[in-house]
């Protein structure tokens, strides 16, 4: 049996650079993911539920399209001019939603705004790259995402307390707008700690999409990823709703909810990249991770009981799948690529909107003849062929 020891821990010497940058992380997230399962509720009270996910298909082929020339920009400004313009538009488009009221301009500023806090991102991956080793790649990734999802923990108790039993969304988004700025004045603050110069290597899109489609491990780790991020477009998206609107839970019993679901975040993700540095690798833990992701998604199709206990309790499973996958991703990617790695760090990110952009367009399409739970389905055994790219990768041990 593999196990790994509480000594371990005394491993994990974290250096100045590294701190700061797991700091300035959980402070990004909040700032983030304080509006993530407020989006699809909020956009929903303008437009209705059968177009809702038009705006995350838009915003999402935006950001696909963003992200392909983000390693160009990054290159001609610098990761840290680059992560403060972000910023502001972040903030500007925020502070926009809660502004104005027409459909179309709820749309131009809910793309830029989930556009740019997702680039924010690349730029993070950039700056904690830079100061890390093979060696201890999956300690360090996975200490970074643990900092990350305390912060993505807080959001949805933070945001369930914020809109209260009066649905008052528009403070979410300001609360966002407000923790950003502090982002933004806390990264400038520790701008020579966290910006170290890096000589990026130059490569056009073609070549990396090419190396990914001819490497065995990178084509398998970015459908994996895709995977996962699939799983969240659809669970982010309509979860919510689901629980909501036909479930009935209210927002005060969402937030305790979503706080114990986003827990195994926090829980495994530092003993599995411990283990995957260690004893396994990351081949075997993925493979586990999938299958509780899929048996998961088919049990959200069945389960209609009203009970916040059973759902607390199937989130939490399924989140213990996604939070395995996300460390082992990030563990055996970072094995291979380093910081002056743009285009490929950049490459991978963007399954993220490729699979919201997909899980929304699943969505659109199956709720314009059919309802939530079968989406989940279908969803499930869609998850089965992600077997196959697991099988392909070559483990690290």
């Amino acid at each position: 049996m593999y196990r790994y020891h509480l000594t371990n821990f005394s491993n994990l010497k974290l250096n100045k650079h590294l701190t700061a940058l797991y700091a300035t992380g959980l402070i990004l997230a909040i700032a983030t993911y304080v509006t993530a399962y407020m989006n699809s509720s909020f956009i929903e009270t303008f437009i209705g539920l059968h177009y809702t996910g038009v705006f995350f298909i838009s915003a999402n082929i935006i950001t696909l399209l963003a992200m392909i020339f983000f390693p160009s920009i990054i290159k001609h400004w610098g990761n840290f001019r680059t992560i403060k313009t972000m910023l502001i538009l972040g903030v500007i488009s925020s502070l926009a939603l809660i502004t104005f009221s027409s459909p179309w301009l709820l749309l131009i500023f809910f793309i830029i705004m989930w556009t740019s806090l997702n680039l924010v991102w690349i730029n993070m991956d950039i700056f904690v790259e830079s100061f890390t080793n093979n060696k201890n790649t999956g300690k360090v990734r996975a200490i970074f995402f643990t900092f990350i999802n305390i912060g993505i923990i807080l959001s949805p108790i933070i945001s369930t307390r914020l809109v209260g039993k009066d649905n008052n969304y528009p403070v979410v988004y300001l609360f966002s707008a407000v923790v950003i700025i502090i982002f933004y004045l806390l990264l400038t603050f520790l701008k020579k700690r966290v910006d170290k110069k890096i000589v990026f290597k130059q490569q056009k899109i073609k070549q990396t999409i090419i190396d990914f489609w001819q490497d065995k491990n990178l084509k398998g780790l970015y459908a994996i990823s895709f995977f996962l991020n699939l799983f969240f477009s659809v669970v982010v998206v309509y979860v919510p709703i689901y629980l909501h609107t036909v479930i009935g839970f209210d927002w005060s019993t969402l937030g305790i909810l979503f706080a114990i679901m986003l827990l195994p975040f926090i829980l495994f993700e530092i003993p599995a990249g411990i283990i995957a540095d260690k004893y396994l690798g990351e081949k075997e833990i993925l493979f586990l991770a999938l299958g509780i992701l899929t048996v998961c998604l088919f049990l959200f199709s069945y389960t209609n009981s009203t009970n916040p206990i059973v759902w607390g309790a199937l989130l939490f499973v399924s989140r213990i799948g996604a939070a395995l996958i996300e460390a082992m991703r990030e563990s055996r990617f970072f094995k291979i690529v380093d910081a002056t790695d743009v285009s490929y760090i950049n490459f991978l990110r963007t399954s993220y909107p490729l699979g919201y952009l997909v899980g929304t367009s699943l969505g659109v399409i199956v709720l314009s003849w059919s309802n939530i739970p079968n989406l989940f389905f279908y969803l499930s055994i869609l998850f089965l062929f992600g077997f196959y790219f697991i099988y392909i990768i070559k483990d690290s041990k």
